[in-house]
């Protein structure tokens, strides 16, 4: 709680959500189907020559580097579902502790290392490793790791996704980046549960201080709804009180991104986010054209924290344009 700002209800929700992932895997070793062994009989009296039996199946690819998530600090972290899975399969585990909580991934770096003597397994098959950027980068590119995990920004995971592809045997990356989660608004369900929706938004918006992976960022209204929905999410926002991201490192990128989005002239500010207390995530919301959105790809860009744009289109047809540009998505949601 005192690392990451977080309730203790929320870090209590996210331990049972690791445990959970932590039986789950273990589960699926003993059951076994995850290697998709299979066996393609011999055919001893083929002709022109006998074929020998073919045994296929899955096997660990060696070293797993983990980048630790700094939102999660426990579900996507020391003990989350990247090391487990990498653990599960076999693979080694090299832990990149996230800076933003160290003494709680020390503290599950430490129960793992018990696990590890408990079960008589080697102690090299789990290393905790704290540092910057340096670091993260001599582990991707030492000529051990064979793949790398990562949750985290767009930006974070091209850069190791690059590190990995220059190296003298490339490896792969895995990856959960940035994600916008775009809410595609028809007009007939609009216009029947407006503010039933704009309560659903906002909520959805603001969950965490907008610290989920999965708060939209892109809400996509018809024009002839627009100005009667602003009105409904800006009563909505009235009693959203601001709260504190998770450390000084997130809030300060937040609030950069902010200005570089205050600097576009294409946007309307519904609501201009106060960066009086800079940990705490105060919410934003701006107004483009969709023609003017469709123009330009970096309003697709994640901004982690409680930010979102209402994109207003004219016409349905819009949408099916908007639907070619998307990149990518965690989630996409129709209001229909």
């Amino acid at each position: 709680v005192r690392e990451s700002n977080l309730p203790e209800g929320r870090i209590q929700g996210e331990l049972g959500r690791t445990t959970g992932q932590i039986r789950l895997f273990a589960n699926l070793v003993k059951e076994g189907s995850w290697v998709e062994a299979s066996i393609d009989p011999s055919l001893p009296d083929r002709s022109p020559l006998p074929r020998a039996d073919i045994r296929r199946f899955l096997t660990p690819l060696g070293p797993v580097v983990v980048f630790g998530a700094s939102n999660f600090p426990l579900a996507f972290s020391t003990a989350g579902g990247d090391t487990i899975s990498a653990l599960a399969a076999g693979c080694s585990v090299i832990y990149k502790a996230h800076p933003a909580h160290p003494e709680t991934s020390r503290r599950v770096a430490d129960c793992i290392q018990q696990a590890l003597i408990a079960c008589s397994l080697p102690s090299g098959l789990f290393t905790h490793v704290e540092g910057g950027i340096a670091e993260g980068q001599a582990l991707v590119q030492h000529p051990l790791a064979k793949a790398v995990a990562f949750t985290g920004s767009h930006a974070g995971g091209m850069a190791l996704f690059q590190l990995a592809n220059q190296r003298k045997e490339p490896i792969p990356v895995f990856a959960e980046m940035g994600s916008v989660n775009p809410i595609f608004c028809f007009p007939n369900k609009l216009s029947k549960e407006r503010e039933a929706l704009a309560k659903a938004f906002i909520a959805s918006l603001t969950l965490g201080v907008g610290q989920f992976c999965t708060n939209p960022g892109l809400i996509f209204v018809q024009a002839s709804q627009a100005k009667a929905f602003e009105a409904s999410l800006v009563a909505e926002l009235q009693g959203i009180a601001t709260a504190p991201m998770l450390h000084p490192g997130i809030a300060q990128a937040y609030y950069d991104a902010i200005q570089v989005m205050e600097a576009q002239e294409e946007l309307r500010w519904i609501k201009v986010a106060d960066p009086k207390h800079l940990l705490n995530g105060s919410t934003a919301l701006a107004e483009i054209q969709v023609a003017d959105w469709l123009k330009d790809k970096q309003f697709q860009k994640e901004v982690f924290g409680a930010f979102a744009l209402m994109v207003v289109y004219q016409d349905v047809a819009d949408l099916v344009e908007v639907a070619k540009q998307l990149q990518g998505q965690l989630t996409i949601t129709l209001w229909a």
